[in-house]
């Protein structure tokens, strides 16, 4: 059977009345807190409140941060320059599904799947990407060459990023 320490102080509390309005206060979101009941005085301070953000609002950083220093304008350079690279009419690309970790071949050392150069059929693996241990083949979509392979082995992929250029 609990007991309960019913000793009054001499206000009158009890030490249990006085525990639970200290476990109310520690419980929360109030910083600083008093309470006196005649010869009674309770003083809790020092826990912080917690921040709240607004969505979409950065929080405000830890500590100070470098402002970089301004940077020339870049020189003009000549439309010829510019101009990105045409795409060919019959060069079509294959893109990741996922997120993950590009392999070029089926286990380290083999063979790769591809080079630039080789003629691949619709199906035939590309290449791997690795996804929360998970395998997954990356399969062609359509015949062709192999104009680029545009990522590394082993390098990381993103979602929708270009890994193959294939002319038809």
């Amino acid at each position: 059977m609990a007991t309960e320490n019913k000793s009054n102080t001499s206000s009158g509390m009890t030490v249990d009345e006085v525990i639970s309005i200290i476990k109310a206060v520690s419980d929360s979101n109030v910083e600083n807190f008093e309470f006196t009941q005649g010869e009674t005085h309770i003083s809790l301070s020092g826990r912080k409140a917690p921040m709240c953000f607004v969505p979409g609002e950065m929080p405000p950083p830890p500590f100070p941060m470098a402002v970089p220093a301004p940077v020339a304008a870049p020189a003009e350079v000549s439309s010829e320059a510019s101009a990105k690279p045409e795409k060919k009419a019959n060069v079509q690309e294959i893109k990741s599904p996922l997120v993950g970790v590009f392999y070029r071949s089926p286990a380290a050392g083999e063979k790769p799947f591809v080079s630039i150069g080789d003629t691949v059929k619709k199906g035939q693996v590309l290449g791997i990407i690795e996804a929360m241990k998970m395998m997954n083949e990356i399969e062609s979509e359509f015949d062709g060459v192999i104009e680029e392979i545009l990522v590394e082995n082993e390098g990381k992929v993103e979602f929708g990023q270009t890994l193959f250029r294939i002319s038809k």
